[in-house]
């Protein structure tokens, strides 16, 4: 039986269906996802949500020549789906497959790149302004949900865009999640009638009595009426109150109601805001009823929605840091943990369970994240706050100006260092280590395995002054026994030899140090030299120690790291051979001087020479 879905090659190819033809194409796109996404995994619920919205955005705009701008892309698997890329939406994620984001050397209906949350006001505006200039007369929509609108730099796009009269459309996507359920205040303002009190038990009350009768179904359509006014009410004095226009709340997943509020809205002046009430998952019952689970589900079966259980052959960083942190805040109650909506993904869903008022999911946050855990910190606090590295970017200022300025004991914990795999170039962390290692008062550790990650959060919980950041990557650990290890205070500056060997030392940096003693391994047996492995475990402070040893019996010295090149722990042992020991030749091994694709980690750590067999390699080629 043929689909529709089958002869949509591009926007141009949807605005011949009919209403009847819209609805089906969303359900085609639907199952199109749920069958690609089960067997290659991606970011499901959020996308299966945003169809309608996607839908009626192709439907009733005209790009490329009109610019749709997606905020972090989660939502934008339609979108994919609907501009050519059908077929290749199999390959998502995967090594020279296409991106699980919007990217604009991707395709022409990309208007603008995105990974990061709360983006898409911003840079829609800037959209919008230089179509007024230039006069090209192209439409500009801002497509925001999940979470991003709790953003600052939502709030700041927002700001600007209401005091200008800038042709401007914000969809609002509001399904009440982001990974998890939303929090904060603005999520509560905008679902205030749905939780009211008085509200719910006069509803109860009425349905009660009056049972299933015709009456009961006039004043169910009575109050969704009611309900949607005061919505509409209380909502749009805040949009206001910015300057845009507010129209809704509509139901985003009513193809026909999206399609006729665009329709009234396009061609209207200035900014505005259209308000779309969607379900995270919608179409897919496992995921409408999980869709925290289902954000990403991994491999699932798609006729039963049975997820296909990961069997890990040694802990995830991550579930140790959630163990580790729920111990020693039983044994310490001035130990609280932070996160800017990434309490699953960290691990911290048990502390969350453990210690509710001692846990803060500040929401999409990361600046608000920093500073928040510097006035716990200076309140007394001993703050873990937990942030995604690359997300940490966005908080630089606040880790420079609030954390290290003032000395303040917050112990700052970098998941998802180094390369990610398949989220890809917007999600690495790669730019960490040069990015803080210049930065006064902060000690930054590198733990190597689980037993080490252990230990330095407990050496976290004993700072008196900070920063104390702590990074480890995505992923599995190394297989250490960290469950039975004693707690060991960890000496800032003081790494560990790993490896005897002569001619050559590798300096380590994290996990990566399992790969370099491999390599040292396969080089001996072979012949054809013996390097030395060294653990640094801080990049600051240096273990001076080692330093000099190395520089004074080896003539070359190879660092790796999975950080960039630039500026890291290639630069830090480049700096110091340099002023101690000009003689000595230093190499390194990491991330290369640009963005790396999307693909699964170890083909990433390949495509840098981090494996063991590039490592050895390019040590045997040594002149």
């Amino acid at each position: 039986m043929s689909r529709i879905l089958d002869g949509i090659n591009s926007p141009e190819d949807i605005k011949r269906l009919d209403a009847e033809e819209l609805k089906e194409l969303c359900s085609e796109i639907r199952a199109h996802m749920v069958d690609c996404c089960s067997r290659n995994p991606g970011h499901l619920a959020s996308s299966l949500g945003a169809v309608e919205l996607i839908t009626g955005l192709h439907y009733v705009f005209d790009a490329p020549k009109d610019k749709i701008v997606f905020d972090v892309g989660h939502q934008a698997y339609a979108h994919k789906i609907l501009t050519g890329r059908r077929d290749a939406f199999r390959s998502i994620r995967t090594k020279d497959g296409i991106s699980g984001f919007p990217k604009m050397d991707e395709s022409v209906y990309d208007a603008f790149g995105v990974g990061h949350a709360s983006t898409s006001v911003s840079a829609a505006l800037g959209l919008a302004q230089a179509a007024a200039l230039s006069g090209s007369g192209a439409k500009v929509v801002a497509l925001i949900g999940d979470g991003a609108l709790t953003g600052g730099l939502a709030f700041e796009g927002l700001n600007n865009a209401g005091d200008s009269d800038t042709d401007i459309l914000i969809i609002l996507n509001d399904n009440n999640e982001s990974i998890g359920p939303n929090t904060g205040g603005l999520h509560n303002y905008l679902l205030a009638i749905s939780s009211n009190p008085a509200y719910n038990r006069f509803k109860d009350s009425v349905w009660h009595h009056l049972g299933a009768t015709p009456a009961r179904n006039f004043l169910q359509r009575w109050l969704k009426s009611f309900k949607s006014f005061l919505v509409k009410k209380t909502g749009g004095d805040l949009f206001e109150s910015f300057g845009f226009r507010y129209f809704g709340p509509i139901d985003g997943n009513d193809i026909g109601q999206v399609v006729r509020s665009l329709r009234k809205l396009k061609d209207l002046r200035g900014p505005r805001i259209l308000h779309c009430i969607t379900v995270k998952g919608k179409g897919y019952p496992a995921a409408e009823a999980d869709p925290e689970i289902w954000h990403a589900p991994g491999r699932f079966v798609p006729e039963s929605g049975e997820r296909i259980p990961v069997h890990y052959s040694a802990s995830r960083y991550q579930d140790v840091f959630g163990t580790i942190l729920c111990d020693l805040a039983a044994k310490d109650p001035k130990i609280v943990g932070i996160t800017p909506a990434m309490a699953s993904g960290c691990g911290m869903v048990s502390f969350a369970k453990a210690f509710p008022e001692r846990f803060f999911d500040v929401g999409i946050e990361e600046e608000h994240a920093v500073t928040f855990s510097a006035g716990l910190a200076a309140g007394g606090m001993k703050p873990f706050c937990n942030i995604y590295s690359a997300f940490s970017q966005r908080a630089y200022d606040q880790i420079i100006h609030d954390v290290a300025l003032q000395r303040l004991p917050v112990v700052i914990c970098l998941d998802r260092a180094g390369l990610v795999g398949e989220d890809g170039a917007t999600h690495h962390g790669a730019f960490d280590l040069a990015a803080y290692r210049s930065i006064p008062n902060t000690v930054i550790i590198a733990p190597r395995n689980e037993t080490e990650l252990k230990n330095a959060l407990y050496t976290g919980s004993l700072i008196k002054e900070g920063p104390y950041i702590i990074r480890y990557p995505r992923g599995m650990g190394e297989g250490a026994d960290w469950k039975n290890a004693k707690y060991t205070a960890l000496v800032p500056g003081k790494g560990e030899k790993l490896r005897n060997g002569k001619d050559v030392a590798i300096l380590c940096l994290g996990p990566l140090a399992s790969n370099a003693l491999d390599a040292a391994e396969a080089l001996a047996a072979e012949g054809s030299t013996s390097p030395a492995v060294y653990d640094m475990r801080y990049l600051k402070p240096l273990d001076s120690d080692i330093l000099e040893e190395v520089c004074r019996t080896c003539r070359t010295v190879v660092t790796l790291e999975d950080g960039c090149l630039k500026g890291g722990l290639l630069g830090a042992v480049a700096e110091y051979a340099a002023s101690h020991a000009p003689g000595v030749r230093v190499l390194g091994i990491g991330i290369p001087d640009r963005f790396i694709p999307h693909g699964k980690q170890g083909e990433e750590r390949e495509e840098c020479g981090m494996d063991a067999e590039s490592i050895a390699g390019k040590i045997k080629n040594l002149r």
